[in-house]
């Protein structure tokens, strides 16, 4: 085979950069052009009236002075007509909704498991198969998990003891850790929250964790709790979604979300594959989120939730199936992962940000999207390949569920994204594994540690979830976010990253 390097440079088609360079100021050119065609076009109007008022005398206000005194009702009419308008605007238009702060819970160093340390206690419980233990060490050499992911003390101890009583005990660790750090970083009351919302998908105790929060912060007798089950990773933006519609109708409210997930009673010790995937992904994590529709709370907040998207696939059955709770051959508990998951994630993803873009992207790239749809849907031009909108104009930061590697680099590819808009979610991935619901709060707080959060910054939250399900949320920063007075879980070890995943 002939060397490359001995080939003379015409015969390798090197790309023209010039080209290149000279068709990235066009695309620059046309947005802009675009994104201020409102502006260019009233530019010269705002310059006409500018003329004509400058050229109006002290007689002329006179006369028009005159003029508004002999129509005096005429004046009241509109001026009444004007309140009542902006009266019913102010009424209907939706309250806003801020984010105070949020908290992540991070475990102990003694629950810090390698990927090595996790073979040895699967091995050391009988209950694997030598198949098992190999394939489970392969998915988890592949998965994209670093060395210090969190087990439950129930499944990092020797010998493991998967129980109620340890599942509520990880329950309380969780959310009790995350919200008492929050309440700190807020100085917010617990008795002044009105609204709480916890979302967890396989552990659904009696008192619900709802009541688990209620009885151990003692909040008031009024509260209004809500307790989301079997909504799978993306029930952390339905949540915030709920929140979001509830704080529309209770005034000047305070809306506590927790999202979670439980390890203890949910490890599968069976040897079914589709069951073992779940044993490889998911660590312990939780986060407590503070919203407020309080309009005095703008100043000391850090976001401003703009949007949500809730795209739901149910109705299809190769969707509804391909994340399963179920009983293995040997009546053992499980969720399986089906092959068909990629797939169905894909086309959740498409629908949801069909739904999206109009309300984010930039009409330059609106435009150009739907003369792409119009070229292949109506005049069926099938050459043309679809468009697929830059979101990097719509965001400045990106938090992705940190499910796997492998959706994240099926998102990287088909988003056409950078490794910058990537690293949060596989630094979070790699330094706590996929911690379910929680997974955008611990890569929205790295973002924050790295000091990237700068005052106006969007942020796009989008997760993927049991159902199927496909959610979004925008964010704006009200404020920059300095690392230096935050409290967070990578502050301690942010320096250290991003690591190369190999």
């Amino acid at each position: 085979m002939e060397d490359k390097a001995s080939v003379p440079n015409k015969e390798l088609k090197l790309p023209s950069f010039i080209q290149s360079v000279k068709l990235k100021y066009v695309k620059l050119g046309y947005h802009y052009l675009v994104s201020h065609a409102m502006y260019l076009f009233l530019l010269p109007l705002l310059a006409a009236a500018s003329a004509k008022f400058s050229a109006l005398t002290a007689d002329d206000f006179h006369l028009l002075w005159n003029k508004l005194q002999y129509n005096l009702i005429s004046v009241v009419l509109c001026s009444a007509l004007i309140v009542f308008l902006s009266t019913i605007y102010f009424m209907k238009s939706p309250r806003p909704v801020y984010l105070l702060d949020f908290a992540c819970y991070k475990a102990g160093e003694m629950q810090k498991s390698t990927r090595e340390g996790y073979i040895e206690r699967a091995k050391l419980t009988g209950a694997f198969t030598e198949e098992s233990l190999a394939f489970q060490e392969r998915v988890i050499e592949r998965s994209g998990l670093g060395q210090s992911t969190y087990l439950p003390e129930s499944i990092a101890r020797i010998p493991a003891n998967p129980c109620m009583a340890e599942a509520r005990k990880e329950a309380e660790a969780v959310m009790f850790g995350a919200i008492d750090e929050l309440l700190t970083k807020t100085g917010v009351k617990a008795k002044d929250i009105g609204i709480l919302i916890v979302n967890c998908s396989l552990f659904n105790p009696t008192p619900s964790l709802t009541s688990m929060i209620v009885n151990h912060y003692k909040l008031r007798g009024n509260i209004l709790t809500y307790n989301l089950g079997g909504m799978g990773c993306s029930a952390g933006l339905i949540s915030i979604d709920l929140g979001k519609h509830l704080l529309q109708v209770h005034r000047n409210s305070y809306c506590l979300i927790v999202s979670t997930e439980n390890i203890t009673l949910n490890w599968y010790l069976g040897n079914t594959r589709s069951m073992l995937l779940s044993n490889c992904l998911f660590r312990v994590g939780g986060a407590a989120v503070l919203l407020s529709n309080r309009r005095q709370d703008r100043r000391i907040s850090k976001y401003q939730l703009l949007h949500t998207v809730r795209t739901h696939k149910g109705s299809d059955d190769r969707s509804y199936n391909c994340v399963f709770q179920s009983q293995d051959p040997s009546l053992l508990t499980g969720v399986s992962l089906s092959k068909d998951l990629m797939s169905v994630a894909g086309e959740a993803l498409k629908t949801n940000i069909t739904t999206l873009g109009p309300l984010v992207l930039p009409l330059s790239e609106q435009l150009l999207f739907f003369a792409s749809l119009l070229s292949r849907r109506v005049l069926r031009i099938k050459s043309i390949r679809p468009y697929i909108p830059n979101f990097k104009l719509a965001f400045e930061h990106l938090c992705i569920h940190a499910g796997g590697r492998g959706v994240l680099d099926e998102l990287e590819k088909n988003l056409r994204l950078t490794e910058t808009h990537m690293e949060p979610s596989r630094m979070t991935l790699y330094r706590f594994g996929n911690t379910s619901s929680s997974s955008l709060w611990y890569e929205l707080a790295y973002t924050e540690a790295k000091g990237r959060m700068k005052k106006g910054d969007r942020t796009w939250q989008i997760a993927f979830g049991s159902g199927f399900k496909c959610n979004s949320a925008v964010w704006k920063a009200l404020r920059s976010v300095e690392p230096v007075k935050e409290k967070n879980p990578w502050i301690d070890e942010i320096d250290s990253f991003p690591v190369r995943i190999g």
